[in-house]
């Protein structure tokens, strides 16, 4: 971990952290996800830079030691997307090969849908592609599907959920968000908030105390607005992308998932994944991995196999 190298680089009007490791002339970007950072990617940074890939992942925006702007609308495809394509280009990298994990596979997503000439294949973790659905909001439709109380719904109001999250010890917070996202819906009342979910008693043997210090002291100086304005920003990145309706994701992809975890169980996405919706939006999608017994971090809980599945695919390019 001590040869992992940390810069900040400017970029699209904010400043960004990225952590590096390896000299490779073939990149490898990891986009991580909330409530996570680079620091989701290290066993992975290890393992491809050993490969002789050049291994890069940033603090999105919003994160870690990455500027957070305020203001939700800061925070839509278009800026994310922004960040990425200034730090190559500050970097002078051409093409990556793009890997996604939650938020950051959203982000890949838009990415290889606005900017596939910057991305020589994807491997996204947990979040299929999810087309523009014209007739109703992302949000709207989650609440429609799965009430007010799912996750997603209840981080929409400013201030809501940092509240709730503050009432809570961090560290006892962090151990509730690395082991919640099981095959269940995450839903929680507003009368009882995050804080009314129970922490593991001991943590997972893929989990250490020290990675939980790491989460809780970075979050600790940085709050979570910034990662919450994420699903803030959501709807606004469904009205800015209208003219993105229909259009496919034309770069190779692999897509792994666990089956418990919770993505995989909102309704309609196995069949969109496995009955043929995925590949006619994705038509150069060559592999999809359902990994059993796994969840949502799969990164984290099976590091050595995704580091493999990452190996396998982009070696073909």
């Amino acid at each position: 971990m001590e040869k992992i190298e940390h810069s900040t680089i400017p970029t699209n009007g904010i400043n960004m952290h990225v952590a590096s490791i390896g000299k490779g002339a073939e990149v490898v970007l990891f986009l991580h996800g909330f409530p996570e950072l680079w620091y989701s990617w290290r066993h992975q940074l290890l393992s491809l830079s050993s490969l002789g890939y050049r291994a890069i992942a940033p603090d999105l925006r919003g994160f870690g030691d990455t500027d957070a702007p305020s203001s939700p609308s800061s925070y839509t495809a278009f800026h994310t997307v922004g960040d990425l394509i200034g730090l190559l280009d500050h970097l002078g990298i051409d093409k990556v090969f793009l890997v996604g994990h939650d938020w950051g596979a959203f982000v890949a997503w838009y990415m290889c849908l606005f900017r596939p000439d910057r991305v020589k294949a994807l491997v996204n973790l947990s979040v299929p592609f999810l087309p523009r659905n014209p007739a109703i909001k992302p949000v709207d439709g989650f609440r429609a599907l799965l009430g007010d109380d799912f996750y997603f719904c209840r981080f929409q109001e400013p201030g809501e959920a940092e509240e709730d999250f503050a009432s809570d010890d961090i560290r006892t917070l962090f151990k509730k968000f690395l082991t919640s996202f099981g095959p269940r819906p995450l839903c929680f009342p507003k009368e009882t908030g995050f804080r009314g979910l129970k922490a593991p008693d001991t943590l997972p043997s893929w989990l250490s105390e020290d990675d939980i210090s790491y989460y809780a002291n970075k979050f600790n100086q940085k709050g979570y607005t910034g990662g919450l304005n994420y699903y803030r920003a959501y709807n606004l990145t469904w009205e800015l992308t209208a003219a993105w309706d229909g259009v496919q994701i034309k770069v190779p992809v692999k897509f792994i998932v666990g089956d418990l975890d919770i993505t995989y169980h909102i309704p309609g996405v196995k069949e969109y994944i496995h009955n043929g919706g995925f590949k006619r939006d994705v038509p150069f999608l060559q592999e999809v991995v359902v990994m059993e017994g796994v969840a949502h971090f799969l990164n984290q809980e099976k590091p050595e196999e995704i580091s493999a599945h990452i190996y396998d695919f982009i070696k073909k390019f």
